[in-house]
């Protein structure tokens, strides 16, 4: 598996579109972000997407696996190479959105991230469709964090 940074149009919107359900959303950031990607041969199996929100602080806007290659440890190694590639920029702060509850708000905690705010009824205004997770709907997103260094 290899781990590298590319330009954000290399990036399968079919992966991007595992993490974010949105493509309006996704075409909002992808231009004016970086792109990171697991590529196993010639296939992107992994994808994130990262930009700059302020002096010295990115936000992630999205990170998927194929779920044909989840549960391998791929997602966590592609996130520890886009924190250590961020620190790189001279970054200092990581942020990102995640659901109140579910997998993805454990994979981050795993990996050091901290809860900064709750943004009330997020997941209900901005998307059309609910989002579903264990029969319960996505309603609040959670602002996490974690200091690079």
């Amino acid at each position: 598996m290899e781990y590298l940074e590319v330009n954000t149009g290399e990036l399968p919107m079919a992966l991007l579109l595992e993490a974010d359900p949105a493509k309006p959303r996704i075409d909002a950031y992808l231009a004016s972000s970086w792109g990171f990607a697991a590529r196993e041969g010639n296939e992107v199996v992994g994808a994130c997407v990262a930009g700059l929100i302020g002096d010295r602080t990115a936000e992630i806007f999205n990170i998927a696996v194929a779920p044909s290659h989840q549960q391998r440890g791929i997602g966590s190694e592609l996130l520890r190479f886009v924190l250590a590639s961020l620190a790189e920029k001279g970054l200092r702060r990581v942020e990102l959105g995640t659901g109140s509850f579910g997998h993805q708000l454990t994979y981050y905690q795993r990996h050091g991230f901290r809860v900064h705010a709750v943004v009330k009824d997020h997941f209900l205004i901005h998307y059309p469709e609910p989002l579903m997770e264990h029969g319960i709907q996505h309603k609040d997103m959670l602002r996490l964090y974690l200091e690079l260094g």
